[in-house]
């Protein structure tokens, strides 16, 4: 009777322990698997950086609270009020994609590896960011940044957004085309989260399509592609009294009135976040009852 009793109990709390383990695994303890190269970790300077810097030292750019422009980045931020929601617009236009670019958090691709996308757009010395995919959360997926290939493991059904050496966006199915063929036609950038909101200038989710279990109603985070180099960031805020939030399909027909080509959904929720030259210009929350940054895996910014 005592050997049964005193078994039930070391079950327990093995079982407690392996729980608790689990859970910290999957949620806290970090893991890096590869450091950020280098030239990355600084903001890789191209060749068209470096002439511009030469050929126009004295060009000095001009921001105000809405607006920032110098000679190769145009961005103008708008709010919107649509489906009782707060929605954030950035309209971005450059003269070289090498001005899109993603960033790692702490410059290192792992598990658990993150920072607040504030600290990531200061760290990079980013006019704009959002919030990326939070590779992180997630053991499948395809990771490409910034030309560097971390992770090649395919997820049945899911939809990508590959951004090309060219600056074009094309999306992409995993388990139809691997992440190195992808790299060898020229992709610098693999955002792996969707869906893709529209496609083709058409919108390609329905009206009951969601990420998992997401609320129907959300903050949400999105990129789209007008025309060449003319890009739209895209943030919604939700799950307060003020910001309702959007479901996928408000999401992309907003972002069909704009005029583009490609979009595309990013980790949303508390992870929704758009840093304009310094200030978090969103309500960025998790439950609605208060307004707090969430520390993410990864950013898009343009700097």
């Amino acid at each position: 009777m005592f050997r049964k009793h005193y078994f039930a109990i070391f079950y327990s709390i093995l079982l407690t322990a392996f729980t608790v383990y689990m859970a910290l695994d999957t949620f806290v303890i970090t893991r890096v698997y590869a450091a950020v190269p280098s030239a990355e970790a600084s903001s890789i300077e191209t060749e068209a950086e470096e002439e511009s810097a030469e050929t126009n030292a004295s060009w000095s750019s001009v921001s105000t609270e809405t607006a920032y422009q110098d000679e190769n980045i145009s961005v103008t931020i708008t709010e919107y009020r649509e489906y009782d929601s707060s929605i954030y617009v950035a309209d971005i236009r450059l003269s070289s994609p090498e001005y899109l670019k993603t960033a790692l958090a702490q410059n290192a691709y792992g598990k658990n590896v993150t920072d607040k996308t504030s600290e990531m757009a200061l760290e990079n010395n980013a006019v704009l960011a959002i919030n990326g995919d939070y590779y992180g959360a997630r053991e499948t997926g395809y990771v490409l940044r910034n030309g560097v290939l971390y992770r090649d493991t395919a997820q049945k059904g899911q939809e990508d957004l590959v951004i090309y050496e060219d600056g074009s966006f094309e999306i992409i199915v995993e388990d139809q085309v691997t992440a190195q063929e992808l790299l060898d036609k020229g992709a610098v950038q693999i955002l792996s989260f969707g869906p893709a909101l529209v496609n083709d200038s058409e919108i390609s989710v329905t009206t009951d399509e969601e990420v998992g279990k997401a609320k129907s109603s959300n903050p949400r985070t999105a990129i789209g592609v007008i025309d060449d180099l003319h890009y739209v960031f895209v943030v919604s805020d939700g799950r307060t009294d003020e910001s309702e939030g959007l479901s996928l399909y408000q999401l992309a027909q907003f972002m069909s009135s704009l005029g583009v080509r490609t979009a595309y959904n990013l980790d949303g929720g508390g992870s929704s976040t758009m840093v304009f030259n310094g200030t978090v210009i969103n309500t960025p929350t998790n439950t609605g009852k208060r307004s707090k940054e969430r520390s993410v895996s990864d950013i898009v910014y343009i700097g």
